[in-house]
């Protein structure tokens, strides 16, 4: 039985269909009076095509975005009113029929066709209109495509796809839990998952070999332009009976493959990808997120400021980056820099430029000795027409670095926009220094096996114990973060004791865990690729939230449904919730 809407979409008609009667559905994108002709636009989520009719009376009281079902022929237009931006540009549909399935009022909140435009709170306040938007939607259509492809990668793999609940217990993984009060037992909660870590680590546990998932995960942290509030989509993903290089040749392929099918042309990098330790990541670029399309380095001048009488630099961490060839820039240029390292939290840059002679110009040149300026020559490899940019601080030089590098690449335009660069930053440190706690915590993730095991535990001083982790890193964004998990009941108790937990605590609450490796836990590891962040690098997206067909503000609301929101009385009755 022949569909009543419609019998061809609107995208899909041709030169083909020509004296063909056919009916079509979709949105009115647009009316347009030609000196008495009527042309309507018709989109669906195939394409437009334009209808026109003998009858101008037929398209009478009809709004931009309704809904319509309309019958007729299609016909080739006149040569001279070609469309050549639509497939449908030599056609058009020649109306008899027309049915109005849903009506839109006569002023819309913003125009559909130019909607990613608009104030992104009016879009997501608006969204089913938004996502009419044949770009918008097209990210949505690009999302599905590619978790395809994931998906097809992973089972080419023999990876087996299994579900994990999202009623879990509360777990310290870093980040706040968004917490479900409990009906049945008055006083306790469930947690929504900030990722299926225990449950994967169990299924390893349980004989099952590779596993993943397209995972759902819950965080309550502030969102950022890569990063949304409230949930997001990774690739989760663990084997059984693998070393850490086993899990990081999947994630290759992984990257790899998907960047080289949807990238659109852009250079990838080729497997196997860059490695780099933590440290070496800190020392050179600052950050262990290094945008390696850009090619300045970071050199550690401290040792060469050791006796120094320059006050600024005396018992502090320095650091240099040097650039060649922009000694003749104009000063406003400098004052730049300078306006970003005040931005930054800096109390101002320190910067000389290397003349032809050798010789150095600037303020700070005054205050240095003969064989600091032979060392800077030397460590810097300096050349006529450098600068050196210093960067002094007794506990942030390392991030100020990182910072002056990324902003010195955008503004000398030596990042190359159509590559993606990967690299991984392994040899994580196990625990950091947590100030206001004033105690080691775990520094990454606390499933982690330490380098060394148990004699790295118990010997190593804790700010010097490395943990089997790592992190996929592309353009300066964190793609992924694995590890090779702990799967020894008694170095995964000596890890926590470190990080302040009792036994006792860690068997309450993580009991499952603390069950299982008492019954012959294989050795394991995995990692979780982040879904939103790879679309967001795919689309060439400034915001992750383009890549969501529904997602939250940047602070946490949902202008569409409305949340979060107030409940009533008798359902916080029933969950024993009183608000205080």
């Amino acid at each position: 039985m022949e569909n009543k809407y419609r019998t061809h979409k609107c995208g899909k008609l041709s030169e083909k269909e020509i004296g063909s009667e056919v009916r079509i559905a979709g949105f009115v994108e647009n009316i347009r009076d030609h000196g008495g002709v009527i042309f309507v636009d018709i989109r669906d989520d195939s394409g437009v095509i334009q209808t026109v009719s003998n009858d101008d009376s037929i398209f009478e009281g009809i709004t931009r975005e309704s809904s319509i079902s309309l019958k007729g022929k299609i016909r080739k237009r006149n040569e001279e009113d070609y469309n050549e931006r639509i497939v449908t540009g030599t056609i058009e549909l020649l109306v008899s029929e027309l049915e109005v399935l849903g009506k839109a009022q006569n002023v819309l909140p913003f125009e559909v066709i130019t909607s990613h435009e608009v104030a992104e709170e009016v879009r997501l306040k608006y969204r089913y209109l938004d996502l009419r938007n044949p770009k918008v939607k097209e990210n949505i259509i690009f999302r599905s495509k590619v978790i395809d492809y994931l998906r097809k990668l992973m089972k080419e793999e023999d990876f087996l796809e299994i579900q994990t609940p999202i009623l879990t217990a509360s777990s310290p993984e870093g980040a706040r839990d968004f917490i479900v009060p409990s009906r049945k037992y008055h006083g306790k909660f469930y947690a929504l998952p900030q990722a299926p870590q225990q449950f994967k680590q169990l299924l390893m546990c349980s004989g099952f070999d590779k596993y993943f998932q397209i995972a759902p995960c819950f965080r309550d942290e502030d969102a950022r332009s890569d990063r949304v509030y409230g949930e997001f989509y990774q690739l989760d993903l663990e084997m059984a009976f693998v070393e850490e290089e086993d899990v990081l040749k999947v994630g290759e392929k992984i990257f790899h493959d998907t960047f080289k099918e949807f990238g659109k042309g852009k250079k990838v990098s080729s497997v196997p990808f860059q490695r780099l330790t933590y440290k070496e990541a800190m020392e050179k670029y600052g950050t262990d997120k290094p945008d390696l399309r850009n090619p300045l380095e970071i050199i550690d001048l401290t040792e060469v400021f050791a006796e120094t009488t320059f006050r600024p630099f005396k018992g502090v961490v320095v650091k240099g980056i040097v650039v060649d060839n922009i000694a003749d820039k104009a000063n406003s240029w400098f004052n730049e820099v300078v306006e970003f390292a005040n931005s930054i939290g800096m109390p101002g840059i320190g910067y000389f430029k290397v003349l032809d002679d050798m010789s150095f110009a600037g303020p700070i040149d005054k205050f240095l000795s003969e064989d600091e300026r032979d060392d800077l020559i030397k460590i810097g490899k300096l050349k006529p027409k450098s600068v050196i940019f210093f960067i002094a601080d007794r506990n942030k030089a390392y991030k100020y670095a990182g910072l002056i590098r990324d902003e010195l690449g955008r503004k000398l335009e030596l990042i190359n926009k159509d590559e993606f660069k990967f690299c991984i930053v392994k040899d994580m440190p196990m625990y950091e220094w947590d100030e206001e706690e004033e105690k080691y915590i775990f520094n990454h993730n606390p499933f982690s096996m330490p380098q060394g095991g148990m004699e790295a535990l118990e010997k190593e001083k804790v700010e010097d114990i490395l943990a089997y982790q790592f992190d996929f890193v592309c353009n300066g964004v964190e793609m992924s973060s694995g590890a090779v998990r702990n799967h020894d009941l008694e170095i995964m108790k000596k890890a926590f004791e470190i990080a302040g937990y009792e036994e006792a605590e860690i068997e309450k609450r993580f009991k499952a865990l603390y069950e299982a490796f008492k019954y012959g836990a294989p050795p394991h590891a995995g990692m979780a690729p982040g879904i939103d962040r790879m679309l967001m690098l795919l689309l060439d997206e400034e915001s992750i939230r383009e890549t969501i067909a529904f997602p939250l503000t940047a602070g946490g609301t949902d202008l569409l449904m409305g949340s979060p929101l107030e409940v009533s009385e008798q359902q916080l009755r029933d969950v024993h919730i009183k608000i205080r």
